[in-house]
């Protein structure tokens, strides 16, 4: 007698049936879910690009017949994309690229920069070695992912990365000051949107001499690289910035 049979009895052949229905629906629900995930790690990777500026329409069919799928995934992408505060809907017109309000972040990551030079210093004065293998490891799979051209996960891994060294640095009012200013740069621009393909390859190099300098408890060495991190992915953004502005007056 099969399990089923015990536990059900005469029925089991209905528990079946429904337990096959069920089966079905999750895997066609898998399938949304994975169409769903693809357009928005398309179209996240464009207005990171700037392949999408500020301000223009997105098209709902016209993006749903280039990446061969029906309006629904692209509309739920869409949504999730507004959420993160990257697209905005506008009325007669439907959704746009949200602007950037470049004034507040390049000021929000300066002095990100600064709490951030500080707690690692503080943190590699004793520094855990497994928390050094976690960093190597983070940076092997940001490796991989700019591999992939997958930014979004690219971006994931590299806050977690500065999350670790942060929470090292042993002084809670430091950490909840640089938590609140992750917060504020993720409520001017969603996570990641500021990064681009040619910088995170030079902060894949950057994370390397980081995590060297942590090993070795060079801690007046590390805050000055780890400021200076910061603050070149700011340089390269307004520089980037201003060469789409030019670009587009002429």
């Amino acid at each position: 007698m099969s399990y089923i049979s015990t536990v059900y009895g005469d029925n089991h052949f209905l528990n079946i049936d429904i337990i096959y229905y069920f089966l079905y629906y999750y895997s066609i629900m898998m399938i949304k879910e994975n169409k769903q995930q693809k357009v928005y790690r398309i179209l996240k990777g464009r207005i990171i690009e700037r392949e999408y500026v500020p301000g223009q329409r997105i098209v709902i069919d016209q993006i749903a017949k280039e990446l061969e799928t029906s309006s629904i995934p692209v509309r739920e992408a869409i949504r999730q994309l507004e959420a993160e505060r990257l697209v905005v809907y506008k009325r007669n017109v439907g959704p746009v690229v949200a602007e950037v309000n470049e004034s507040d972040y390049l000021d929000t990551v300066h002095v990100l920069a600064l709490l951030e030079g500080y707690a690692a210093s503080l943190a590699a004065n004793n520094f855990p070695k497994d928390k050094l293998k976690e960093l190597v490891q983070l940076n092997e799979r940001m490796e991989e992912a700019l591999e992939d051209f997958d930014i979004i996960q690219f971006s994931k891994l590299n806050a977690t990365f500065h999350r670790i060294i942060c929470e090292q640095c042993g002084n809670n009012f430091l950490l909840e000051s640089i938590q609140n200013t992750w917060n504020r740069i993720e409520s001017i621009r969603g996570v990641g949107s500021t990064l681009y393909s040619k910088r995170v390859k030079e902060s894949i190099r950057e994370h390397q001499q980081i995590i060297a300098l942590l090993e070795t408890g060079a801690s007046k060495e590390v805050e000055v690289l780890a400021r200076e991190h910061k603050v070149k992915t700011a340089e390269n953004f307004e520089k980037r910035r201003k060469n789409l502005m030019g670009t587009n007056s002429n």
